[in-house]
């Protein structure tokens, strides 16, 4: 019960405070991005301005099941956030958030567009692209922590990163997939420059697309936590390392993004699999036999 009590509490908090942060992060992104292309770019708080745009305008859908679907993606979004940040199972975390992925994969189904339905055809592509070596990063990290709490980290005498360095570069390569960055932004696109219809939210607008912007906020957050959980260990300082190490990713991740083409569905799927196979398998297969 207490247990619950806590995931409840810190799914409230992260609802709270991981769109603020994930709002900050955007900004900063398209400020770099557009520093890299030769422009100015937007303020700091752009993201946050267009959002609340979006929820001024009025709630316009094609059914009354989007939306819905929508505020059940979010909602797991900010449960799998809750149990990650307050020491949770990591793979109840894995489970939770690709539940919240299939409820906007059916958000956008619903609508019955046939650009949607092809975002929502892609996105699934993608889920069954970075799946596998999810998974692996959660079965390597229980073989280095003992446990699948993410708490189990404050007890270790060394980061897990010292043993399963490999899973890690693994995590890096879906990650772009997971942030929604090129060359894997295959489902929606955040950049007007690549498509016009957005894929996966073609037909979404007002405070549903709203809603959809704080979730990838939300998410962000989520998956630059997993990133941290590498660096961290039994000293007050290893927060400050992984921090450090996390915004490091994230300029890595927009570099990729500006500097890389989009590629097909087909080599996302077979290069993310035999990174899985690679990366997490030879990490998990070395530390079974340590």
């Amino acid at each position: 019960m207490i247990t619950i009590i806590i995931t409840l509490i810190g799914s409230l908090l992260f609802a709270l405070v991981a769109p603020v942060i994930g709002c900050l992060l955007a900004g900063i992104d398209r400020i770099i991005s557009a520093r890299m292309q030769g422009r100015v770019g937007p303020p700091l708080l752009q993201p946050y301005y267009d959002v609340r745009k979006l929820f001024g305008k009025e709630n316009v859908s094609v059914n009354s099941v989007e939306h819905g679907y929508v505020v059940c993606a979010f909602i797991f979004a900010c449960v799998a956030g809750g149990i990650f940040f307050t020491g949770g199972n990591l793979l109840f975390v894995i489970f939770v958030i690709t539940l919240s992925s299939l409820f906007f994969i059916m958000a956008a189904y619903s609508t019955r567009s046939p650009y949607a339905e092809v975002g929502a055809a892609r996105e699934t592509v993608q889920v069954m692209s970075y799946e596998p070596m999810i998974i692996l990063m959660a079965i390597g990290f229980f073989m280095a922590a003992g446990s699948f709490d993410t708490k189990a980290v404050f007890a270790l005498d060394t980061p897990v990163i010292s043993t399963i360095w490999l899973i890690f570069l693994g995590l890096l390569f879906v990650l772009t997939i997971k942030l929604r960055k090129s060359p894997f932004d295959l489902s929606m696109s955040h950049h007007a420059h690549q498509e016009i219809v957005r894929g996966m939210t073609t037909e979404m607008s007002g405070p549903t697309l709203g809603l959809v912007e704080i979730m990838h906020w939300c998410e962000t957050v989520l998956f630059l936590g997993w990133v941290g959980l590498f660096f961290v260990w039994g000293q007050w300082f290893s927060v400050v390392i992984a921090i450090v190490v996390v915004l490091a990713v994230y300029f890595l991740e927009i570099w990729i993004d500006n500097n890389f083409a989009r590629v097909k569905w087909q080599f996302m799927f077979k290069s993310a699999w035999a990174v899985a196979l690679l990366a997490g398998g030879v990490n998990i297969a070395v530390l079974a036999f340590l």
